[in-house]
């Protein structure tokens, strides 16, 4: 893909998903399969779709994800399954997110399956975030037998795949209809509650909850401690685009949303979030939008094709920039980032900065809980055996909250391993009378 492409955000029709699927090669040892982090049954499902099963092409994913339609729109493709699919070598991979985003989206429309719900009797299990981790862990326990409660803090769930990824790159009906799916499974989901202060970790074990898991990401945004920060102008990316999913949401008013129409936008930083936020604010009307970034393109941390479909919208990138101060008016409003390019210092003029630097994770949760001991970095320390135990009995993490912010399908890998160890653990109490 050279950079006037953009990548096509369209559905495959039916004749094009049973076409691409027919191209499938169903190697005896398939890469896809091992590129794939949580090792879908790819073959298997695309195999499935070619002949026309899609039900049991869904039942097939199903087997390894809850969230199909999300991780087919969202997942790096490119560096995963249909980088190491073998067609890939004559740059003509098979377009495996696309078949993925196919199927469960023509399961959603159509209602073909509906897994069985086994009893709710080995257990009951509390999870904190409905994010990618929080969903995970919420899907699998239930489809094995535990009773589990989510909370969450937003109005809905659905985490960062609510409010921190643009309606561009996934659809907010979809996230809504993914979280349905799993409240389907018995998963119960309490809203507008956070842990750590509408309720406690230790109220949760008081309530009977044999295991509770964390997955609440990285909350925080990191801020650039040069002067000038306290300007009214200088605002973090994922408030921004939490703004502006509340707004495409109904729930506030456009003048809410920090980026206006026809400002000069900055946006420090490049990696996923970076472009998430360059890309929106061009949707929201700024007139010109530049990615600042203190090295190179060699060394960006987004996505080859996040960075390529923002420069396809119009994005413009200035290499080798470091921040040096915000400037500001003598009202205290922002109107341009000094910046050391090649030893030299300019001034670049702008409306707004948009900080896309990086996260961590909040405190609330672990300041009011004895026990739960973190590293250096603040993310949660947990252990092999059971596995994501972290350092207080019967408390779990997985996600970005324990490891540094990656990928939706990463997170659900990590999620899948916790999993075992919560179920496990809950087990091992229940015989031995604990």
């Amino acid at each position: 893909m050279n950079n006037n492409e953009q990548y096509d955000a369209t559905p495959l029709t039916m004749q094009e998903a049973l076409a691409e699927a027919k191209r499938c090669l169903n190697c005896k040892v398939p890469q896809c399969k091992t590129g794939c982090p949580i090792e879908n049954n790819i073959p298997e499902f695309i195999h499935q779709l070619s002949r026309g099963n899609f039900g049991e092409a869904r039942s097939l994913l199903a087997e390894k994800t809850n969230l199909p339609a999300v991780c087919g729109r969202v997942c790096p493709h490119e560096k995963q399954c249909e980088g190491h699919c073998v067609l890939n070598k004559a740059n003509k991979p098979i377009r495996i997110g696309k078949l993925e985003q196919f199927v469960a989206d023509f399961d959603a429309d159509m209602g073909l399956i509906r897994e069985k719900i086994p009893p709710k009797t080995r257990g009951n299990v509390a999870v904190i975030g409905s994010g990618p981790a929080g969903l995970t862990v919420a899907g699998d326990l239930s489809t094995m037998g535990f009773n589990v409660t989510v909370y969450e803090s937003e109005s809905e769930p659905g985490g960062v795949l609510l409010y921190g990824i643009p309606e561009f790159r996934l659809p907010k009906d979809v996230v809504r209809r993914e979280t349905k799916r799993i409240a389907e499974l018995g998963v119960q989901f309490i809203n507008n509650t956070i842990i750590g202060q509408d309720i406690t970790i230790d109220q949760l074990f008081e309530k009977g909850f044999d295991a509770i898991f964390i997955g609440t990401g990285t909350a925080i945004a990191r801020e650039l401690n040069i002067p000038g920060k306290d300007l009214r102008g200088v605002v973090k990316s994922h408030y921004f685009l939490r703004m502006v999913a509340l707004y495409n949401s109904n729930s506030l008013e456009r003048k809410e949303v920090p980026v206006k129409e026809g400002d000069t936008v900055l946006v420090i930083g490049a990696g996923n979030v970076a472009m998430d936020a360059s890309r929106t604010a061009l949707r929201m009307g700024a007139k010109k939008v530049t990615v600042v970034y203190r090295s190179t393109i060699d060394t960006i941390s987004a996505e080859k094709l996040e960075y390529e479909s923002a420069v396809a919208d119009g994005v413009k990138f200035m290499w080798n920039s470091t921040p040096i101060e915000y400037i500001g008016d003598e009202n205290g409003k922002l109107k341009g980032l000094l910046i050391d390019q090649d030893s030299n210092e300019i001034v670049l003029p702008c409306d707004k900065v948009l900080v896309a630097i990086g996260s961590k994770p909040a405190k609330r949760i672990i300041s009011t809980t004895k026990g739960i001991e973190v590293n250096d970095n603040g993310y949660l320390i947990t252990k092999e055996k059971p596995y994501g135990m972290t350092t207080l009995n019967g408390v779990f993490a997985g996600g970005d909250v324990v490891h540094q912010p990656a990928t939706v399908v990463l997170a659900m890998k990590e999620a899948k391993k916790v999993v075992a160890g919560i179920s496990s653990y809950v087990d091992a109490i229940k015989l031995l009378g604990l």
